[in-house]
């Protein structure tokens, strides 16, 4: 899949979640997200077949607390998600580091080579970035309206995470190793 089908499967829905909760209100925006959710699981499965984990947990996520909030008409649960979200990506980063384990590096560990210090940095890092993330919507949907919190999901903590993604590529680009040549087949 390329790269920019990738992201457009990726932030499509958020920006289609945004519209929506402009035009009719957070519970539509949930409705709608949820569809849209499950029709992106669905497509990344038909065409790679293949669904990677983070996709089908944040679905399952998106399914359970929109179905929440949507049944309990209390937007609560579909703000909270965010939160939950973070929480969990934070908890496994840094918990991962406490017993010995970069998963960052478990995911990205092929495509790049970097010395075990650099990946336990970058793990702590994005775990610590996690956890304010979590703070920070916390902090957004507890003090401003809904349709504040609806353009910070969609565009603050996208582009926080962007930024901080930008950021942490020199300190990548640094600790990166080259691999080491293949011989050839004429020795």
């Amino acid at each position: 899949m390329s790269q920019g089908r990738k992201q457009l499967l990726e932030f499509g829905p958020l920006v289609i979640f945004f519209l929506v909760n402009w035009k009719a209100g957070i519970f539509w925006a949930t409705g709608v997200f949820m569809v849209i959710t499950l029709a992106v699981l669905a497509y990344t499965f038909f065409s790679t077949g293949k669904v990677a984990k983070m996709p089908l947990f944040t679905a399952i996520l998106v399914g359970i607390f929109g179905g929440l909030t949507l049944y309990l008409h209390d937007e609560t649960f579909i703000k909270v998600k965010v939160t939950l979200v973070n929480c969990l990506f934070a908890g496994l980063l840094l918990g991962g580091l406490a017993f010995g384990r970069s998963f960052i590096k478990d995911i990205m560990g092929e495509a790049i080579k970097m010395p075990d210090a650099a990946w336990r940095t970058l793990s702590l890092r994005w775990g610590i970035f996690f956890a304010v993330l979590a703070i920070l919507n916390e902090i957004v949907w507890r003090n401003f309206t809904t349709d504040e919190w609806v353009t910070f999901k969609v565009f603050g903590l996208v582009a926080l995470t962007l930024v901080f993604a930008l950021a942490n590529a020199p300190y990548m680009a640094r600790h990166m190793q080259e691999e080491p040549a293949k011989p050839s087949a004429d020795g």
